[in-house]
């Protein structure tokens, strides 16, 4: 493993080395983010829509949806200055470690674990490790990403 911070650019699978890294930008989450996903979702389970009810368990603010900081999370990658030449994503193993709150500020680091090539000679897959952690550095949620990129002589 290499370990290198990958600079600005768009990286192809022969560009990547295992243990290659990115890291994104941080992003402050909002109610207004909150409100919209679960306007978009149907999802208002009572700790994402008021005060009172992630107080009722336990909560001193309201919660941010997992999967509302998981897909911030893979905006935040797609935003990135070192971009992946990718394809599509192909799955995620993914846990939630600690609550987001309005107000946290999340961030990623993305760490290439794995890579394997495909029967298409265009295509390889990377498998990536995420690290996402809010102002505090705290570890808030973690999981790895299948994402399918393009090879460099396609």
């Amino acid at each position: 493993m290499t370990g290198r911070l990958l600079p600005p650019g768009r990286y192809f699978y022969e560009d990547i080395d295992t243990g290659d890294v990115i890291e994104t930008a941080a992003l402050t989450v909002t109610t207004d983010h909150i409100d919209r996903f679960a306007d978009l979702t149907g999802d208002r389970f009572e700790i994402h829509m008021s005060e009172e009810g992630a107080a009722r368990h336990g909560f001193p603010k309201r919660v941010a949806h997992g999967l509302l900081i998981l897909s911030l999370v893979d905006g935040l990658k797609n935003q990135t200055e070192a971009q992946f030449a990718a394809v599509a994503s192909l799955g995620w193993e993914w846990k939630f470690a600690a609550p987001v709150l309005p107000g946290d500020a999340i961030k990623a680091r993305m760490t290439v674990t794995a890579k394997r090539e495909t029967k298409r000679a265009d295509r390889g897959i990377l498998t990536i490790a995420f690290d996402v952690v809010n102002q505090d550095a705290k570890t808030v949620q973690s999981g790895i990403n299948t994402l399918m990129v393009l090879r460099s002589h396609s």
